[in-house]
């Protein structure tokens, strides 16, 4: 299946460390071979850098790039992909980025949805490639346009963006992550972890590769650093899980907000790796 890779801070922070190990599942310790992508929000201003490229992760040379080329960004969305609907191509590639209320924003999904065809003929957003991903993200957008000609609160917008990720979760495996540079948003349909890590800040070793670092030399004792991902990417540390179909708003480094069903269900690795299998999305 995909991987999705979050991170969501309160100061500009590299994800340099937690992108090497990432980085490794496209291709190497998990089979995900069809391409990856990261963008990561300016600090200041309201720019995006997004890298891209329909190649393998683990040996793309794009990668490399991100690795060597340290960005600090206070919001990150990356994403491993899995083929599932549409080629391996550029335009088929997560995380999807389109503007909306004059922000950018970021998509990145993880699943298969069926038979999910909205009418996006008189729509303002439409997709350029041909994945369920990018269809849903031009469905979610246009249905915050429409209701919302500006920009609401973020008390709204979370609500909103909570029905709309769970009616279109009716149509199979939708696990997301959305930034605008301000929040995360994450829902979870079957796999999805996060840590949060602030002071004292202690070391973390990667499982994908024999890498550890001790955050107490590079942070301060303010800095909060909210890491979302499909699988833990260290084997140290104590990450939480989100249960089946909940939401979650991350801002500032840490959970604000979370809508969670009345009796949680959450799923052991082999579940969520067997029902992706079932909606093809994982080999």
């Amino acid at each position: 299946m995909c991987q999705l890779l979050g991170m969501n801070c309160n100061t500009p922070t590299d994800i340099g460390f937690s992108f090497v190990g990432f980085s490794k599942r496209g291709g190497l310790t998990d089979h995900h071979t069809d391409g990856f992508g990261i963008g990561f929000f300016e600090p200041k201003g309201k720019g995006l850098r997004l890298f891209l490229d329909n190649h393998p992760c683990a040996t793309s040379p794009v990668a490399e790039l991100v690795k060597n080329y340290p960005i600090r960004s206070e919001n990150v969305i990356a994403h491993i992909r899995k083929a599932t609907q549409g080629r391996t191509m550029l335009e088929n590639t997560h995380p999807f980025q389109r503007e909306l209320w004059g922000e950018y924003w970021l998509f990145a999904h993880n699943g298969n949805l069926k038979n999910f065809k909205p009418d996006f003929e008189n729509a303002c957003y439409k997709p350029v490639g041909n994945t369920d991903s990018e269809t849903a993200f031009c469905f979610i957008l246009n249905e915050l346009r429409h209701n919302f000609p500006q920009k609401p609160s973020n008390e709204v917008l979370f609500a909103t963006l909570t029905k709309l990720a769970r009616h279109i979760r009716d149509f199979g495996m939708f696990n997301i992550l959305i930034s605008n540079g301000d929040f995360m948003f994450a829902h979870a349909c079957t796999l999805l972890y996060y840590i949060e890590r602030k002071a004292p800040f202690g070391q973390a070793h990667l499982v994908d590769e024999d890498i550890a670092i001790d955050f107490e030399k590079f942070t301060t004792p303010n800095d909060r650093v909210a890491v979302i991902a499909t699988l833990p990417l260290t084997d140290n540390e104590t990450w939480g899980q989100f249960a089946q179909d909940e939401c979650v708003w991350f801002s500032q480094g840490t959970i604000l907000w979370r809508d969670c069903p009345a009796n949680p269900v959450y799923l052991s690795r082999e579940e969520g790796l067997r029902i992706a299998r079932e909606a093809g999305a994982a080999a």
